[in-house]
């Protein structure tokens, strides 16, 4: 009997070690169920952030920017494939960029897509979880750089189109770059 007596309290003291470690996930569960801002921007609002010489529009897809810019045709001849991939990059890599991030949470990423008399030349799309706060400081340097100098070393353009190939989901068109 006293046997039988044993198992049951050792029942009972697995079901209320149970009964306590379910209480205790519910109120972690119920604790963490806080409404996550999700704001996307609408299409003005991200062609309001950005200051681009040229023709510039905008469109929001999902939860994603989609950025298209134009390319002028004799940019492209002189600069050749080069300039026809650092294009995107140029635009994506900005302080324009990473502010939209910041100020709307539900953004998931901006695809910026470069076109040179209605065709496409290229497009990148860089999701919002690419970078982190080190290396978008990273990415803000190699940009600045490449739009300050690149014109007089290539090499600066270069760094970036690698940077935009590493973190980017990206397409060239193969009539421009030769890929």
């Amino acid at each position: 009997m006293k046997d039988l007596v044993n198992r049951f309290n050792s029942v009972r003291a697995a079901n209320a070690r149970s009964l306590w470690a379910v209480g205790i996930l519910a109120l972690g569960l119920l604790s963490g169920c806080q409404e996550r801002d999700l704001t996307v921007p609408t299409a003005k609002e991200v062609e309001a952030a950005f200051t681009y010489d040229g023709s510039l529009s905008v469109e929001m897809n999902g939860n994603v920017a989609e950025v298209s810019v134009s390319q002028a045709a004799q940019d492209l001849r002189r600069g050749g494939t080069l300039w026809a991939k650092v294009g995107p990059y140029v635009l994506l890599f900005s302080e324009e960029s990473e502010n939209l991030f910041l100020s709307y949470p539900g953004l998931a990423g901006i695809r910026v897509i470069t076109t040179t008399g209605g065709t496409e030349v290229a497009r990148a799309l860089l999701p919002r979880d690419a970078l982190n706060d080190l290396t978008w400081r990273r990415a803000l340097n190699i940009a600045g750089r490449a739009r300050r100098d690149g014109t007089r070393r290539p090499t600066l353009l270069e760094a970036l189109v690698r940077w935009g190939e590493e973190h980017t989901d990206f397409s060239y068109n193969p009539h421009y770059t030769g890929s």
